[in-house]
């Protein structure tokens, strides 16, 4: 049941979205459909929303109950007569009013049996034993005990299989000493046998609840710390050398481990700043650039205890999209050659430019982003951000990059797909007139702008795929992008440039930006 505000808050909602019920009931979690016009159709009729609900009427009335309480008494007690008499109620509700007006009295209502107290496993094998050495037939034993027959089946199948014979040959004349000297070790047999498979089970089950283990692993497999953390979990119920040997442990071994355990985490503090890393760049970072950043922080570490203290931490980064096949193969006029020819090595800033244009759907609506990517050192050298993909969007890109160059002697080959957007007049005449060089892609040929479509790869892998941006308007998301590729270019760590950013890489080589 809502409350008084949730009911109001919904309405106003309902409205403001132009009364568009799957966007609202999306938005807020809730009501259904019909409670929802339901509540609208309140609204308009009165202005306003019920502080709380009317209480319905009783579907019988006292005279009906009575009647009926009345009858079941005077048939014999026999609530199919009632029912079949009067039309009315169900069993349940006829139960309820006997109860309700003769306590006491329906305690005999017909209906079905509830289930008794689970039996412990002690008690279980105790029957199975019973079952199993009988003089007797299986009927005597379950009126003598009170677990009925079946039962007692299901427990010996379950136990010890179906294969298992339920008794053992029973004979008139006592057995002789020899005879029942075999039936009792075969007692015991059962018993250890029992106890062993339960043994299993249980540490299958502490295995799948502390090491997130499947039911079907191999005990064998598992590191003797993990072992160690199951005898310890078990040690309570089970005798330690019978864990020990179920599990293949070592005694020595075991008391290593678990002197091990007790000791103080010597990592606690690396772990705080890991985790501060990873959250501060996106959590994007692996265990590389990880022990890039902790290098600067001197903060000395192995590459693989950085690597296991994130997988103990949960920290894991963004992996690529799976992307279906997908190329261009319209009419393509006549373009320039392909200069680049996927080398995009660069000894130089300034030699090879790439670009593209990327989209990004959100549910406020679609965003393009239009960089320019420098071969030299992955550098941003402009980029621009807008919500259609028109000659404003690239044009504008390149008057960006252009002033960077405009006063050397640099001409970069600007590389880019046959897309319309680097054939238009526009463009053309920017790039003669700033002594650019043209070159494009195959045409429906990505690999031939590679490294872009990296760039691209690596942007949505670290900061749109991971995020829900259900909340987030076009204006916020355009802001997100553009703060992500100014920390692209200053801060993030580029393993291939010795860990350093972009411009600190230039920084280093004394190349101004």
């Amino acid at each position: 049941m809502y409350s008084y505000e949730d009911r109001l808050r919904a309405v106003r909602l309902y409205l403001k979205l132009g009364k568009r019920i799957r966007v609202t009931i999306r938005q807020l979690g809730y009501p259904t459909k019909n409670s929802l016009k339901s509540w609208h159709r309140e609204y308009e009729q009165c202005h306003d929303l019920r502080i709380g609900y009317v209480r319905s009427r009783p579907r019988y009335s006292t005279e009906q109950k009575k009647a009926a309480v009345d009858h079941y008494l005077s048939h014999d007690r026999c609530a199919a007569a009632t029912l079949r008499a009067l039309g009315y109620p169900s069993r349940g509700t006829l139960a309820a009013w006997i109860e309700e007006l003769r306590p006491g009295i329906g305690k005999r209502m017909v209906g079905r049996a509830v289930g008794g107290v689970p039996k412990s496993q002690e008690v279980k094998q105790a029957a199975v034993i019973e079952l199993c050495t009988r003089e007797g037939s299986a009927r005597i034993v379950a009126q003598k005990t009170g677990v009925s027959r079946p039962t007692r089946y299901n427990w010996k199948n379950k136990l010890l299989g179906r294969e298992v014979p339920g008794s053992t040959k029973r004979h008139k004349n006592p057995a002789p000493a020899h005879k029942r000297s075999e039936l009792e070790q075969q007692v015991e047999s059962l018993r250890r046998d029992i106890r062993q498979l339960q043994l299993e089970h249980d540490i299958l089950k502490k295995a799948n609840e502390l090491l997130k283990k499947g039911l079907g692993v191999d005990l064998q497999l598992l590191s003797n710390r993990e072992k160690t953390m199951l005898v310890d979990a078990l040690k309570q119920t089970y005798a330690l050398p019978e864990l020990l040997a179920v599990l293949g442990l070592a005694r020595s071994s075991y008391f290593y481990h678990r002197a091990r355990l007790l000791v103080a985490d010597k990592h606690a503090d690396a772990r705080r700043v890991i985790a501060d890393i990873f959250e501060l760049n996106h959590r994007c970072y692996g265990y590389r650039r990880i022990h890039a950043a902790l290098g600067r922080l001197e903060v000395f570490l192995s590459e693989k205890v950085v690597r296991r203290l994130m997988k103990q931490e949960g920290l894991a980064a963004a992996t690529t999209r799976r992307r279906r096949y997908g190329s261009y193969r319209g009419e393509i006029g006549p373009a320039p050659e392909n200069l680049i020819n996927r080398d995009f090595r660069a000894a130089a800033p300034n030699e090879k430019w790439l670009t593209d244009i990327t989209e990004f759907q959100i549910p406020a609506g679609k965003v393009y982003l239009s960089p320019l990517i420098d071969c030299f050192d992955g550098l941003v050298v402009s980029w621009s951000i807008g919500t259609r993909p028109d000659a404003e969007l690239v044009n504008t890109m390149l008057d960006a990059a252009i002033e960077t160059v405009a006063n050397g002697d640099e001409r970069p080959v600007v590389h880019s797909d046959r897309g319309a957007h680097y054939r238009w007049p526009g463009w053309l005449s920017r790039m003669r007139d700033a002594r650019l060089v043209r070159s494009m892609s195959r045409k429906g040929c990505s690999p031939d702008n590679a490294a872009c479509e990296g760039f691209f790869g690596r942007l949505k892998t670290e900061l749109f795929y991971p995020r829900d941006w259900q909340a987030t308007t076009v204006e916020q998301f355009i802001e997100v992008v553009d703060s992500y590729i100014r920390w692209y270019n200053a801060k993030r760590i580029k393993v291939s440039l010795g860990s350093l950013s972009p411009l600190e890489y230039r920084e280093s080589l004394g190349i101004a930006a």
